[in-house]
């Protein structure tokens, strides 16, 4: 079955999705860089980079969905004006996306559509026709007449295949029948992923492809070194963060954190390239001298492990370091999708 991708970034959720004998044959994307990125990583699919609010190209994106037959529709609208993470505004007009995509649903009318956001969305309204409106019952009254189940679920990205969590709203929807989740699958810790990579202090390099450290300042690493796995630099009695003129930095629990050995990573963002941000630090190990190695952020290579990318996963070449951060910090862990689509109704 062909298939169309909304709100489409890089591709990263659409991994998988051949597993599962769906072409995705069209795509569309706001920003002009992800859609090339997408381009080279999908090359078999038409691309239409532009906003979807925009009348000519919605309807550039739906006719072409329709000359390709889709009959499955993904989604991954932006998230922000939802997220914990962001600053969760009244009325983000992020939030009203969602409309552009159930009406596509409702013209194009394939047989399964899968709608991935943050948790929040559960909880967040939107304005139809001036009305203040639950996302979840405006889906419901906009679908259920054209005989769509649908299946508001949160599940973990830890739960399916991927070394990380991530909880996410999903809906799956479909007109054979009401679309369930698969089993559960078992966990995979940090070190059943990762531990086998080389050793790699900052600004060093290996031989492995994208495994290279980011270059940090002496300060980041001397009391990184000083950080066991699991614990935040901040609770460090003597080595703890500080600004150059020697003033104590404070924070946040999760900021200045190395990440557990033992359970799936917390949640891969945007700011993965920051020590100073969330659970980014690498875990390290205890040496001899009672430092702790890998004083530095995740490497690229560790980052595409931990969401689950497979192993010839390759950016273009001319993809920033940042910018392919940001895109899997903002990406849906593709294995995720690929266990969703195991149980998708015949």
């Amino acid at each position: 079955m062909n298939g169309i991708s909304l709100f489409a970034n890089v591709g990263i959720a659409e991994t998988y999705i051949k597993n599962h004998n769906i072409n995705i044959v069209v795509a569309n994307e706001l920003l002009e860089k992800r859609a090339e990125f997408h381009q080279e990583m999908h090359p078999n699919c038409k691309m239409i980079c532009g906003d979807i609010t925009n009348a000519d190209i919605y309807k550039e994106i739906l006719k072409n969905a329709k000359n390709k037959k889709c009959d499955f529709l993904i989604a991954t609208p932006p998230c922000q004006g939802m997220s914990v993470a962001g600053q969760m505004k009244e009325n983000d007009p992020r939030n009203s996306l969602i409309q552009f995509v159930i009406k596509m649903i409702k013209e194009l009318q394939p047989t399964h559509a899968l709608i991935e956001n943050v948790q929040g969305i559960l909880k967040t309204c939107i304005l139809v026709e001036g009305v203040d409106t639950k996302v979840l019952d405006y889906i419901n009254q906009e679908l259920e007449p054209l005989k769509y189940f649908v299946n508001p679920v949160v599940v973990d990205s830890a739960d399916y295949g991927t070394p990380q969590t991530r909880k996410r709203a999903i809906f799956l929807i479909s007109k054979t029948s009401k679309w369930e989740l698969p089993q559960k699958l078992a966990k995979i810790t940090v070190k059943e992923a990762i531990a086998h990579l080389p050793r790699l202090e900052s600004g060093e390099t290996s031989s492995i492809k994208y495994h290279y450290a980011k270059k940090h300042n002496e300060r980041h690493i001397s009391f990184l070194k000083h950080t066991p796995s699991g614990k935040t630099a901040l609770h460090n009695k003597v080595h703890y963060p500080k600004k150059a003129d020697g003033t104590r930095i404070k924070g946040f629990a999760t900021t200045y954190k190395r990440i557990e050995w033992d359970k799936p990573a917390p949640t891969i963002t945007m700011a993965n390239g920051s020590v100073s941000s969330q659970n980014n630090v690498h875990p390290g190990v205890l040496l001899e001298d009672g430092t702790y190695s890998n004083a530095r952020v995740l490497t690229l290579k560790e980052i595409f492990i931990l969401t689950g990318l497979p192993d010839d996963w390759n950016p273009p070449q001319w993809a920033s370091e940042n910018l392919i951060r940001q895109v899997i910090g903002e990406g849906v862990p593709p294995k995720l999708i690929d266990s969703l689509l195991s149980s998708m109704p015949k």
